[in-house]
């Protein structure tokens, strides 16, 4: 289970994933091919859907998360449906295995800070699945504003409604990984909130438009929605000597310097590294369970993140009663 004495270091860790949606699925088939891993077994109520997966990866397919813990695990991956992810976080964590949370960490701040504790608890590793920041783009942004004074961030996250049913709006499932990015660059944590929100063509909000200022002075901007025809994911940020655009689907890094009095500028195109970026996630995962380290997104970056993105409905929601007061007044 959990951390076992050095002696273990040299074989791989056993891995179990629950939840074997697209993002499950994609967890299982790189930790099939990932060194130092074991994949032991899936698990999905979808008996069926977890045995296809279990089929193709040579691995077993169980019921639930009962049945992974029943087989030794080091670790295991949480990708079920996000209101299930507090219950079985605990479960996997009580009985000593380390564990990833996919993003949100859980439905509720409450939530999350219990997961949190009981990891502590039980001294186990907890990290929460924010993967953008492993995207090689977004790598090359953070490395190109290193140390820049920055002023402000624009992030654009929109697509089509995604195929699947979900049980959260947009601000949830999308821009929590732009609010994650969003402290992530600037190191700050997030002081002010000014959303706007709108239930266009769906029961939860489908579009978002938030603006933000962190304790540093950063101004920051994210406008996500799931009614545009096609995906777009892009970073603006600027500095007070250059301006970073990172285009995260495309993978290309721009890099405007050199300003002139005449409004000339120079430009030149960044080097992006290639990889996958959940192959660089569960790397970073496992390295942290072998060694006990602080994982790259840890339990408290993510529940912080959650809190923020939480604060745009509820403060949307209050600003609307408020509104109506007046107009009642």
């Amino acid at each position: 289970m959990a951390r076992d004495s050095a002696a273990s270091v040299a074989r791989p860790l056993r891995v179990g994933v629950t939840g074997i949606g697209i993002m499950g699925s994609n967890h299982a088939r790189v930790l099939a091919e990932l060194p130092g891993a074991e994949l032991v077994a899936v698990a999905d109520p979808d008996t069926a859907q977890a045995g296809r997966v279990a089929e193709v990866l040579g691995c077993q397919a169980v019921s639930d998360h009962h049945g992974l813990l029943e087989l030794g695990l080091d670790a295991v991956i949480v990708a079920a449906p996000t209101h299930l992810h507090h219950s079985v976080a605990l479960d996997v964590i009580n009985a000593g295995c380390s564990v990833l949370v996919e993003k949100p960490v859980a439905s509720t701040v409450e939530q999350g800070r219990e997961i949190v504790a009981a990891a502590r608890a039980k001294g186990v590793t907890l990290m929460v699945g924010h993967v953008e920041r492993f995207n090689p783009a977004v790598q090359a942004v953070k490395k190109a504003i290193e140390g820049e004074e920055l002023l402000s961030i624009a992030i654009t996250r929109v697509g089509p409604f995604p195929p699947r049913m979900s049980n959260v709006g947009v601000v949830i499932d999308l821009a929590v990984h732009d609010i994650d990015l969003i402290r992530w660059f600037t190191g700050s944590d997030i002081v002010e909130v000014q959303p706007q929100t709108s239930s266009a063509m769906a029961e939860r909000e489908d579009i978002a438009l938030l603006q933000f200022r962190t304790a540093s002075g950063v101004l920051a901007h994210i406008n996500t929605n799931w009614l545009t025809p096609f995906k777009a994911r892009t970073v603006h940020v600027a500095t007070r000597k250059k301006y970073v655009i990172g285009d995260l689907l495309t993978r290309q890094v721009t890099e405007c310097f050199d300003y002139r009095p005449d409004g000339s500028y120079s430009m030149r195109h960044l080097p992006v590294a290639y990889a996958e970026p959940l192959r660089t996630e569960l790397t970073h995962f496992l390295d942290a369970v072998r060694t006990g380290g602080t994982p790259p997104v840890s339990g408290e970056e993510g529940v912080a993140s959650l809190e923020i993105a939480i604060s745009c409905l509820t403060e949307r929601v209050e600003a609307a009663a408020r509104a109506k007061v007046r107009r009642a007044g």
